[in-house]
């Protein structure tokens, strides 16, 4: 059922309040947005000031021009100018062309085919020992199961070895799942961060030594301009990698779990149609949509949607309402595991597209074909608890069971 929408109700709503993310429903309110001011001027209680876009089209011409939309200010509402300055240059997704291609060129490098293959390996493995766990417990919370995945694969892919992998799932949940009200990082969650900035200046120092075929080599080795990456760009990457990667794969994971225990026949027709499985992830990242916003600067004055706008002024991406435009996706408002095309922008789109989306994308799939084989029915099993946070659109506490098929079950 659509929910209507008055104009005074979507007028007097603040989009970026973690409140809405948290608690309520922000798409009625996106759906007003796109059909009625889809390039809005937005100035929130705070006093913070900034475009709103909200439509599919204009959101898409802002990712793609990163010459006229720079990320080098920052890329977060409610981040720190401050810490956006100190790693603009340094960290991958705060830094412009040329850059920015130089710096992405290096992690690519790490991507060789004995990697790969290794990563393939670990990753059915990883998914098989977390899966065969949730259905011997039962009623559990889902959200601790899918956390397991993303960081077991980008620490294989940074060169964090297996008898660590704990520490870091540990770590990594505290400090990427700990925010205030206000978004800022909690007391626990800097300390966490320090914890892991401390474990790579170890690593780092080790494959300085010893190189290997992993990330954390190909940054130690690699160049920019004929200059070595300092420590402090080492880390950032590695930070920036591990929290992107975290995040992506984590809460659409849980949101599409969700979904098919909401919606059960779309969870029997992929039991039934496995060849669905690379449709049905798209549309699990459609409909999740992990990443709620993406921030950018103007540095020149432009024309968007019909509003002009300054240089210098910001301009935020909402992922989540170009992903439910109606012009860009039929019957937008259904989850739908056979949609096609889908032109999906979870992972964005043009330079700044997501470094990690094949690999975001190989491991929902194999979650979900391993789900598909051992998991007859997914049952809610108590109070869903969301994230507060109009930066990250996830999970907190996700209680589910999972019945075993007949054969699991033996």
């Amino acid at each position: 059922m659509t929910t209507t929408i008055g104009a005074t109700e979507a007028e007097a709503v603040d989009l970026a309040d973690p409140r809405l993310h948290g608690e309520g429903d922000p798409h009625p309110f996106w759906k007003w947005f796109r059909e009625n001011d889809p390039v809005r001027w937005t100035v929130r209680p705070t006093g913070t000031e900034y475009w709103s876009v909200t439509s599919y089209t204009e959101s898409a011409q802002i990712l793609r021009d990163s010459t006229t939309f720079s990320s080098a200010q920052g890329m977060r509402l409610e981040g720190d100018p401050a810490a956006a300055a100190a790693a603009s240059g340094k960290l991958l997704i705060v830094t412009d062309p040329p850059r920015h291609g130089k710096i992405r060129r290096i992690i690519s490098s790490a991507f060789t085919p004995r990697t790969v293959r290794r990563l393939e390996s670990n990753l059915r493995r990883t998914v098989s020992d977390m899966l065969d766990r949730a259905i011997e417990q039962g009623e559990h919370d889902f959200t601790r199961t899918a956390a397991r995945l993303p960081v077991a694969v980008i620490c294989d892919l940074l060169g964090v070895p297996p008898e660590d992998w704990d520490f870091m799932l540990d770590r990594t949940s505290v400090a990427f799942g700990s925010v205030e009200e206000d978004g800022a990082a909690g007391w626990d969650a800097i300390e966490a961060h320090a914890e892991i900035l401390l474990y790579y200046s170890e690593l780092v120092e080790k494959r300085r030594r010893d190189p290997q075929d992993d990330v954390i080599s190909a940054l130690v080795l690699g160049t920019v301009d004929d200059k070595p990456l300092t420590d402090e760009e080492i880390f950032l990457n590695c930070d920036g990698l591990i929290s992107g990667g975290n995040e992506t794969t984590r809460h659409a994971a849980v949101g599409g779990l969700l979904e098919f225990a909401a919606d059960p026949g779309q969870w029997r027709r992929l039991r039934q149609e496995p060849e669905l499985m690379g449709t049905a992830v798209d549309e699990i990242l459609r409909w999740t949509t992990p990443g709620t916003h993406i921030l950018r600067t103007a540095t020149q004055d432009v024309e968007l949607g019909g509003r002009q706008i300054e240089k210098g002024q910001r301009v935020v991406v909402w992922n989540p309402s170009a992903n439910r435009d109606e012009s860009v996706f039929q019957d937008a408002d259904a989850f739908r595991i056979d949609r096609t095309p889908n032109r999906h922008l979870a992972f964005g789109i043009g330079g700044h597209y997501c470094l990690g989306s094949a690999l975001a994308t190989s491991e929902l799939r194999v979650l979900f074909e391993e789900l598909a084989k051992r998991v007859e029915a997914v049952e809610p099993a108590g109070t869903v608890r969301r994230v507060r946070s109009n930066h990250i659109s996830g999970f907190e506490y996700a209680p589910v069971r999972l019945v075993p098929s007949h054969r699991e079950s033996r």
